[in-house]
């Protein structure tokens, strides 16, 4: 079923802030995220812990909560202007959305917001009104040489893609690249509002599930640093996937898992969007590079394993199963299909990561 477009005008969103994540064990994801991937602890109590990136002046990019089941509890967004807010209840009320609002912000750090499960699902944050803290771009003694600056990008898995570009556009977000067939099916999209390949991706497979959050760095080699230093803390496990170059986005990446399964990409070097014509880049659903313009093959779980996540009620949502009759080859998850470039076979070429 398609999502109608609403006659209200979409809240304006300058850009990905926050993510609130519900973990089984606070203290190892403290470890994890403070003592091996340097954020910065802003405040914290016996059941959350806020945390951000060293160029942030908001009061925070990362929620850890306590709780049973591990989940994600909101994707947080800024919007340009308190008016926004109404902007966003009246969008989503027309969808027929629930909606919840809170003066006084629904955790610490953020004032008026906006809270809704969204059309496809997930549940989206809303707000304007933050606490400022000390931005820490100049503050080089904290700098360890894997230093997160800033919060890049979500990515959802959703079973209908189309769908959710449709309505995500009507949120005013711009598709920068996507995946598509020689139909015209869109299979992935990634999507911005701040002037980069993405705030958010739309990926296909069962949901609502979140693939990944991710974090980026100055530079690779601050990547491979992380590596290093993963390495010699004996957690190299942690390392899902990377490091390696992306041909979607071009950019340097590497995918952990935290002690509860979600996952995190370190991310760093894609490129400017943000001119009103700047072209979508469209990938062939057959092109393996899409994926990995070069790397290590890429594992089952990346295809099959994401987070839950909850309804406003904190109870998880349940996953509908994606189906495609247009699919000619076996789904692989979060970017599409498993087979080669067109002509691969007859040419004799063998890419590492066909599965």
């Amino acid at each position: 079923m398609t999502i109608p477009t609403p006659q209200s005008p979409a809240p304006d969103i300058v850009r990905c802030a926050s993510m609130e994540l519900v973990v089984s064990d606070l203290e190892a994801s403290r470890r994890f995220y403070v003592d091996v991937l340097d954020l910065v602890v802003t405040e914290e109590d016996s059941e959350t812990v806020y945390l951000r990136s060293l160029e942030e002046f908001i009061h925070h990019n990362l929620i850890l909560r306590k709780g049973p089941v591990p989940a994600v509890a909101a994707f947080s967004y800024r919007v340009r202007t308190p008016e926004d807010l109404d902007r966003a209840v009246a969008f989503y009320t027309e969808l027929g959305c629930r909606v919840e609002r809170r003066a006084e912000g629904f955790v610490r750090g953020v004032g008026d917001t906006v809270r809704v499960t969204d059309p496809l699902g997930f549940p989206y944050e809303f707000f304007h009104d933050v606490e400022h803290v000390e931005r820490l771009a100049w503050r080089y003694d904290l700098h360890t040489p894997g230093a997160l600056v800033r919060i890049d990008h979500f990515n959802q898995v959703t079973p209908d893609v189309p769908r959710a570009v449709r309505y995500m556009e009507d949120l005013g977000f711009r598709v920068t690249e996507d995946i598509q067939d020689e139909e015209g099916t869109t299979y992935a999209a990634w999507m911005r509002r701040k002037p980069t390949v993405h705030d958010t991706a739309m990926t296909g497979g069962d949901g609502p599930r979140m693939h990944h959050v991710a974090f980026a760095t100055h530079e690779k080699h601050n990547i491979l640093a992380i590596c290093d230093k993963l390495g010699a803390l004996r957690m190299s496990d942690a390392i899902e996937r990377g490091p390696g170059r992306h041909g979607v986005s071009n950019a340097f990446y590497l995918y952990l898992r935290d002690p509860d399964g979600h996952r995190v990409e370190i991310y760093t070097q894609d490129y400017w969007t943000g001119d009103p014509d700047n072209p979508v880049v469209t990938w062939d659903v057959h092109d393996n590079q899409r994926r990995d313009w070069w790397g290590n093959p890429v594992v089952p779980s990346w295809y099959t394993d994401a987070s839950l996540v909850l309804d406003l009620d904190g109870n998880p949502q349940p996953l509908t199963k994606r189906t495609d009759a247009s699919e000619m080859a076996v789904t692989i998850g979060a970017d599409g299909f498993s087979y080669t470039r067109k002509g691969d076979a007859e040419h004799g070429f063998k890419l590492g990561n066909t599965l």
